[in-house]
C-alpha cells in the first residue's frame, strides 16, 4: 500500500497486514518463532552478511513485528522503523547509533520525568552528557551546541504538561547544526502530529500508551525519516556519526549510509542496535499493538473531544487553580496546537489543585471511575500525582520545571461519556476539599 493513495484511517487497519498467502488468514499471525530456517548456505551467508533481506533469529527481526514497523513508518512518513521492547529502550535504541563516550546532546526540559532521569544520571554512565534547556525559547538549543552534540531531543507534546515546542524552529537549528532532531510524538501519536512534516530526523514512541491504547503492551519504537545525511562532517573535518557513516567492523567494513542510502539509521538500528542492546519487542505486543492501531483514530478522535470537555470544566472549579491544557483559547500554548495539532490538543493534561501537594494526593485517592496508575493513553481515563509518584526522583526545582510542581494532578482522560468522567472529578474534588 502507499500512503499516497491512502487516507489516515484507512492506513491505520490495512498498512503492513494482508491476507497470509499461504493459508489465507485475514488477521496478522503472531509469528512466535526465535529463530527461522535458511534456504541452504548461501542463503544464510548473504542474510548475515546483510546482502539480502530476511529472518535470523527474533532478537533482530520478526515478521509480526516487521508488520508493526511497516505500519508505524507509514503513518509517521517515515522511511522505516525499529520497534522496541518500551520506551525507555526505543530512546536509547535511538541514541545509541550517534552517540560515543564525550558526546553530548540537548534536550528539552518539559519531558517525561523518566526520560530526565534517563538524561541527567543513567546517560552520564556511558559517557554522555545532557544539556537541559527550556523549549519554549528555541534559541536555547542553539546556545547549548558545542561541537560535541550529537542530537537534539523533544516532546511534541509534552507529559505530564501538555507543553507544546514549536518543531519546526527547533528542526531549523538542528540543521544549522548538523544534527539530527529526535522528537517523542507519543502524547500526539501521528493522528495529531506527524513531526517530521516539520523537520523532525527520528520519531520516538512508547507504543505501551495511545498506539496500543488498551494497556496490555508494553512496546516502543524508533521511526527513522529517512532525510538525514549522516555523512555531515563534524567541526574537526571528521564524520560526525561514524557508526552510520563509517566503517563498521563486525560487517567487515560496511558503511551504512554507503550501502544503505536512506535506510542505513533503519538497518543499522536491527543489526547492530538490537543484535547488541538486545531490546527486542514481544511480537505478541506487536501483535496487540497493531489491533490498537486499527482504532488510533477513532480512539484520538473521542480522547480529545473527552478532555475538551473536561478542561472547560477544571476551568471554572472552585477548588482548581489552572488548567495547562492546549486546546483552551486561554492557553499560552493555544497557538502552537493550532498550528501543530489541529485536530485535538490530546487527552494528558495538568491541573493544579488549591492546597498544594495534600490536596492533589486527595484527589488521587477519592477518585472512583479513573485508574490511579502510572501510564497514560488507555481507552479508560487514568490520574496521577506526578510530584509523589512519576516525577519524584527530581529536585523540587526539577520538578517545578517539568511541569509536575507539588499541586499538580495529570489526567490521562479516555473514551467513556464525558458526564460520567467529570462527575467523578466532581466528587474527588468535593473529598478533597471538604
Amino acid at each position: 500500500m502507499t500512503n499516497k493513495t491512502y487516507g489516515f484511517d484507512t492506513l491505520s487497519v490495512h498498512a503492513g497486514a494482508a491476507p497470509d498467502p499461504t493459508t489465507g488468514a485475514r488477521a496478522l499471525p503472531i509469528y512466535q518463532t526465535t529463530a527461522y530456517v535458511f534456504e541452504d548456505a548461501d542463503h544464510a551467508a548473504a542474510l548475515f552478511n546483510l546482502q539480502t533481506v530476511g529472518f535470523i533469529y527474533s532478537r533482530l527481526t520478526n515478521p509480526t513485528n516487521a508488520a508493526l514497523e511497516t505500519r508505524l513508518a507509514t503513518l509517521e512518513g517515515g522511511r522505516g522503523c525499529t520497534v522496541a521492547s518500551s520506551g525507555h529502550a526505543a530512546q536509547v535504541l535511538a541514541l545509541f547509533c550517534l552517540m560515543s563516550p564525550g558526546a553530548e546532546i540537548v534536550a528539552s526540559s518539559r519531558l517525561y520525568g523518566g526520560s530526565l532521569q534517563q538524561m541527567r544520571n543513567t546517560y552520564p554512565k556511558f559517557g554522555w552528557k545532557a544539556h537541559i534547556v527550556d523549549a519554549d525559547e528555541p534559541e536555547n538549543f542553539k546556545r547549548a551546541v558545542t561541537p560535541n552534540t550529537k542530537a537534539f531531543f523533544i516532546e511534541s507534546l509534552a507529559n505530564p504538561g501538555g507543553v507544546i515546542s514549536d518543531i519546526e524552529a527547533i528542526a531549523r537549528i538542528a540543521d544549522d547544526a548538523g544534527v539530527p532532531l529526535l522528537v517523542d510524538n507519543t502524547l500526539a501519536t501521528p493522528w495529531l502530529c506527524k513531526p517530521i512534516d516539520y523537520g523532525a530526523t527520528l520519531i520516538v514512541h512508547s507504543t505501551t500508551k495511545f498506539l496500543s491504547g488498551n494497556g496490555t503492551s508494553m512496546g516502543g519504537a524508533v521511526v527513522d525519516s529517512g532525510k538525514f545525511d549522516w555523512a555531515v562532517k563534524g567541526t574537526d573535518g571528521g564524520g560526525k556519526f561514524p557508526s552510520l557513516a563509517g566503517p563498521e567492523p563486525a560487517y567487515h567494513g560496511l558503511n551504512f549510509f554507503e550501502t544503505f542510502g536512506d535506510m542505513a539509521y533503519t538497518f543499522h538500528s536491527h543489526a547492530v542496535g538490537l543484535r547488541d542492546l538486545g531490546p527486542s519487542q514481544a511480537p505478541f505486543n506487536a501483535w496487540l499493538t497493531m489491533l490498537g492501531i486499527e482504532t488510533l483514530g477513532l480512539r484520538m478522535e473521542r480522547h480529545c473531544a473527552n478532555a475538551m470537555k473536561v478542561a472547560q470544566y477544571l476551568e471554572k472549579h472552585p477548588a482548581v487553580a489552572w488548567v495547562n491544557y492546549a486546546g483552551l483559547p486561554t492557553n499560552k500554548y493555544h497557538a502552537l496546537a493550532r498550528r501543530y495539532l489541529p485536530k485535538g490538543a490530546g487527552s494528558v493534561f495538568t491541573f493544579g489543585v488549591k492546597g498544594g501537594y495534600e490536596v492533589g494526593v486527595k484527589v488521587v485517592d477519592s477518585v472512583e471511575l479513573f485508574s490511579h496508575l502510572a501510564n497514560i493513553g488507555d481507552a479508560k481515563s487514568l490520574i496521577i500525582h506526578p510530584a509523589s509518584t512519576t516525577h519524584r526522583q527530581l529536585s523540587d526545582e526539577q520538578r517545578v520545571a517539568a511541569g509536575a510542581g507539588p499541586d499538580v494532578v495529570r489526567l490521562s482522560i479516555g473514551i467513556e461519556t464525558a458526564d460520567d468522567i467529570i462527575a467523578d472529578l466532581e466528587q474527588a474534588l468535593a473529598k478533597a476539599t471538604s
